[in-house]
């Protein structure tokens, strides 16, 4: 009988009697486990009480997790003690006596305070002791020498947060290079233990590394699979080297659902490399509650048969499910992650048999401290007739010590998951990973209630879906939908970005004529738009208006007017809808001509394109919901309080969201009744051309969007001047906006109306670290605020405001980080800062450079790969130091990859800091003290204000965007007020009384 048919005859055995001999098994274990209790006297006993107790309130153990969380970051008393308050004050009556008393005495009591914070910290390191192996290499070794002496295999994990540079990952790969090394050659040494030391075939390596693929590169970019690859692959393939020298095993460890095929993809690719086709000691991660994880395992397999030598595959639930469904949501994606636990229970023992009937091609290591998911997984195994030693079983360090004691006293070969790292950062890392996903439903927390029968924690994964009554709470539905942006990390969007963007290429070069009224106006003088990436790339010629052409343009919308305004909001609502239609139809088209004529990269063309399809959904509903007239009527008299529109807009939009804002403004005036003269960035007018395209092909009537590209010096005074225009929404400069608000408040006796001006002026954007940050989060916002798309956003941090106690500490993480990013062309896939948009731009952010370089003190700069520069407008990244507050980079808005780092005092004096600009656009604050954040949400004065997270990035909606003072005057964009810029409301009052007579209300 050949081996698929064996095979075949296992799996077709579906054992009914699975299930009977799973709870025979659970029931065993079980027997066995309350012999094996802690006792009072142990101190695991107390350890688990305090866990218990935590676990059983939900509002302690948010508090707590968030207090261990940040404790790394708190290098004093004082500190130690403000956050104790800061996170238990609120919860305080839900603390054991002990606790609240604590709380009270610290408030006036120094010593005791101290004692306290001594006493705090020493717990979190004992407890760190508990989870995690060790610090350092002599620790590690002592650690798995004494789990292998309690009869345990290991697997050992570094701990670690982001890795932002390549010193980092560099570090990285030293640490398991220098542990292989350094314990390998031990543990080879030792007598042999067969239970642990060998499988069904023979012997196995007795030393097993965990290692996750995101931490070998500063930047682990699913878009860019190929220079993700060649990056992780540098360092990856010293350490299987090494590994196979020295027979270690070697695991991958799986993350985010954004990093799986990627990560899939990296371990086929390397492992298929000639040196490495035959080494059988590898692993990677299969997660039960992803959705396709079956569809993986089933793709692993044909791999595995291809490759013709067997791996291990470690089957586990997964411990991002909290993480997968927020990202989900936030970015309406599709969920990845069974949303139900018994959803997840269920793929776990299905796919637990899938591993077991093909267990000589992917070696079963079951993860779990589940009972019941343990035991279901030995029945099938003995139901199958797969041997005892074949497959194993994996618990977490610290964690489930009963168990694993009663499985190996069962024969059964049990690995430990062992973390190594610095204790209280470590275990504030284990903190986020090992406990965000503690629901209701979680195991973790029913290990710790007490009364769980063992009939509750056997109970079928099918059982509980037929007993669940209830499905998992969930949020009321938002009145409005932000459009997804695409999600590249998947193989068929980058694939279809590509396609979209070689058939745009074809397309260059082509000339594009003025629309006005329906009719296409060709002139001599012609704008071209380059690329900014590739200055001989034409992206396209596109005709210049004249002053004579603007006229017309204003007197064809002034016509137009008439009719327009005389069509109901809803029939006007579903020009927005069709537009907004056209724009999904044509998505990665419009992104890619982003790509091309502002230099944008890939995710940021792409959500350009849904920020645009957002404002006309938007609007559109907003202007169906304002339409509903106020009534106040009282007998004998009726009141109406309604809405019209102003007249006619001219539209000045900015290059830097060429498609986004111009469709904003544009479909604001339109869907509210007034006419639009549409005037796009020189610098970006294809792109709006083929918006008028999509705009056209709704059906909208001649004359109510009039497309006019042009010189701003020479066309704009006369759309700002003219008497016939009644709004101008304006985006750009703060210099020009203000010039146009002030020629827009010029009137003559030809003007009939004050002009509504509308003007979104930039900023000059500062993000707070307070002494209590997340670094890691931290730098990474701060990169992406400050250099996204090259700086060239309103809302980029030009300025980082450090509490002195973390300066150093920061700048030194920030210096080496940069070096990560990578420059380079913007249709290529791993671009992270792209090229400036135009040559005068280039020599603007230069000459701040020079005046950086004598202010204040150069921190690191990113030097532009030679032949870019010679193709684009490069401009290199620089972040300065010893910036003072009234430096020209501290105060000038440079709009480019240039930023000032600063430092404060205290959180007062980064709030003053902070302030003192003359722009109040957007800022942001990394801190995990609650009272700080309290205070940046009332004294920080911005537009829009984001708390640990990137200032930049604001969506429709949810976000409406737009600052004050120097940094814009009218309401914000995207938000519920923005159309009434463009309206003017009306009040009708009727006397309805005739001769005492009034008809009856209806």
């Amino acid at each position: 009988m050949t081996g698929d048919s064996v095979a075949e005859r296992k799996a077709a055995q579906t054992v009914p009697q699975a299930e009977d001999e799973t709870l025979a098994t659970g029931r065993r274990i079980w027997s066995r486990l309350n012999h094996q209790r802690p006792s009072l006297v142990d101190r695991r006993w107390l350890e688990d009480r305090i866990l218990g107790w935590a676990m059983a309130d939900e509002s302690v153990k948010v508090q707590m997790f968030r207090f261990v969380d940040v404790l790394p970051m708190l290098r004093d008393h004082e500190s130690l003690n403000r956050h104790l308050h800061e996170y238990f004050e609120d919860v305080q009556q839900n603390l054991p006596l002990a606790a609240r008393m604590a709380l009270h005495v610290t408030d006036g009591n120094r010593v005791l305070g101290r004692a306290l914070a001594v006493n705090a910290r020493t717990n979190a390191r004992r407890m760190a002791n508990r989870f995690i192996a060790g610090a350092n290499a002599d620790e590690i070794i002592r650690s798995v020498m004494k789990i292998r002496d309690s009869g345990f295999a290991t697997t050992l994990d570094h701990l670690g947060e982001a890795v932002l540079s390549e010193p980092e990952a560099d570090a990285y790969q030293e640490a398991y290079l220098d542990l292989i090394r350094r314990l390998a050659p031990k543990l080879d040494s030792l007598p042999e233990a067969q239970q642990i030391d060998s499988d069904h075939l023979g012997p196995i390596p007795r030393m097993n590394i965990s290692l996750k693929l995101s931490a070998l590169t500063a930047d682990f970019n699913p878009i860019d699979p190929a220079g993700t690859l060649k990056r992780v692959a540098a360092r990856l393939r010293p350490i299987l080297t090494l590994a196979m020298q020295h027979d270690v095993f070697v695991n991958i460890d799986m993350e985010q659902f954004a990093y799986k095929d990627l990560t899939y993809e990296i371990f086929k690719t390397i492992l298929l490399e000639e040196e490495f086709a035959d080494y059988p000691n590898v692993g990677i991660v299969c997660q039960a509650y992803l959705k396709e994880s079956r569809e993986d395992l089933e793709g692993l397999l044909e791999w595995v048969k291809q490759r013709g030598v067997p791996i291990t595959v470690r089957l586990v639930k997964g411990a991002y499910w909290d993480y997968e469904t927020i990202v989900a949501g936030l970015k309406n994606w599709p969920v990845p992650v069974f949303e139900q636990k018994w959803e997840t229970d269920a793929n776990f023992e299905e796919l637990t048999e899938f591993l077991f009937d093909n267990y000589d091609w992917l070696a079963p290591a079951i993860g779990s401290h589940n009972l019941r998911s343990i035991a279901h997984a030995i029945a099938v195994a003995k139901l199958k007739e797969v041997p005892r030693d074949a497959f194993e079983i994996q618990m977490l360090y610290g964690m489930g010590q009963d168990e694993a004691q009663v499985l190996s006293e069962m024969g059964y070969r049990v690995r430990i998951y062992a973390p190594f790292g610095e204790l209280i950062p470590g275990m504030a890392y284990l903190v986020r990973r090992l406990l965000e996903n503690t629901s209701n439903d979680s195991f973790l927390r029913q290990s710790y209630q007490e009364q769980r029968s063992f009939e509750e924690l056997m109970m079928s994964p099918a059982k509980k879906a037929a007993e669940k009554t209830e499905t998992t709470p969930r949020a009321a539905p938002l009145p409005f939908q932000n459009e997804p942006t695409i999600d590249f990390s998947q193989k068929e969007n980058q694939e279809a970005m590509e396609a979209a963007l070689a058939s745009v290429r074809e397309e260059l070069g082509q000339e594009y004529p003025i629309v006005i009224g329906g009719k296409a106006y060709e002139t001599r003088q012609m704008l071209n738009s380059r690329c900014p990436f590739d200055q001989e790339l034409i992206v396209g010629r596109v005709s210049s208006a004249t002053n004579e052409l603007a006229e017309e343009a204003i007197e064809t919308a002034k016509w137009a007017m008439a009719s327009w305004s005389a069509i109901d909001a809803d029939h006007r609502a579903e020009y927005l809808d069709l537009i907004a239609n056209g724009l999904q139809e044509r998505r990665l088209e419009m992104a890619s001509w982003i790509v091309y004529e502002s230099g944008k990269p890939w995710e940021d063309a792409d959500a350009d394109v849904a920020e645009a399809i957002d404002f006309c959904r938007y609007y559109s509903i907003q202007m169906r919901e304002m339409e509903r007239s106020l009534h106040v009527d009282l007998p004998g008299e009726e009141n109406e309080y309604s809405y019209r529109p102003r007249g006619v807009a001219v539209v000045i939009a900015p290059w830097n969201f060429p498609l986004a804002i111009l469709t904003g403004m544009t479909a604001a005036a339109l869907v509210t009744g007034n006419t639009v003269v549409m005037k796009p960035a020189e610098q970006s007018p294809v792109i709006a051309a083929k918006l008028m395209e999509i705009i056209r092909a709704t059906g909208i009537p001649d004359g109510v969007v009039n497309y006019l590209p042009g010189n701003g010096q020479e066309i704009g005074p006369t759309l700002v001047t003219s008497p016939d225009i009644d709004v101008v929404a304006f985006t750009g400069s703060r210099s020009v906006g203000l010039e146009i608000n002030q020629k827009a408040a010029e009137t003559t006796s030809a003007h009939s109306s004050v002009k509504r001006v509308i003007a979104e002026m930039g900023g000059k954007n500062a993000i707070i670290v307070d002494d209590d940050a997340d670094l890691d989060e931290a730098i990474t916002g701060v990169l992406a605020s400050a250099f996204g798309y090259a700086g060239q956003k309103c809302s980029a941090c030009s300025r980082v405001i450090v509490l002195q106690s973390v300066y150093e500490e920061f700048c030194n993480r920030l210096k080496e980080a940069i070096q990560s990013l990578t420059i380079g062309r913007s249709d290529e896939p791993g671009t992270r800062i792209p090229a400036v948009i135009d040559k005068d731009a280039q020599e603007s952010i230069e000459q701040y450079i020079e005046i950086g370089l004598e202010e204040a003190e150069l921190l690191a700069s990113v030097e532009v790969p030679a032949k870019l520069k010679k193709q684009g407008c490069y401009v290199s990244p620089h972040v300065f130091t010893r910036v003072r507050p009234q430096d020209r980079i501290a105060t000038e808005e440079i709009f480019g990859p240039v930023l000032a780092v600063m430092n404060a005092r205290d959180f007062s004096d980064a709030l003053k800091i902070a302030n003192d600009t003359d722009y109040a656009l957007s800022g942001g604050v990394y801190s995990r003290s609650p009272v700080n954040l309290k205070r940046a949400r009332a004294e920080f004065r911005v537009g829009n204000l984001y708390l640990n997270r990137p200032c930049t990035g604001a969506l429709v909606f949810r976000q409406p965007f737009g600052g004050f003072r120097m940094s814009g005057i009218g309401t914000k964009a995207g938000g519920p007020d923005y159309l009434h810029e463009f309206l003017i409301p009306v009040n009708i009052t009727e006397n309805t009384l005739r001769r005492g007579f009034a008809p009856e209300e209806a």
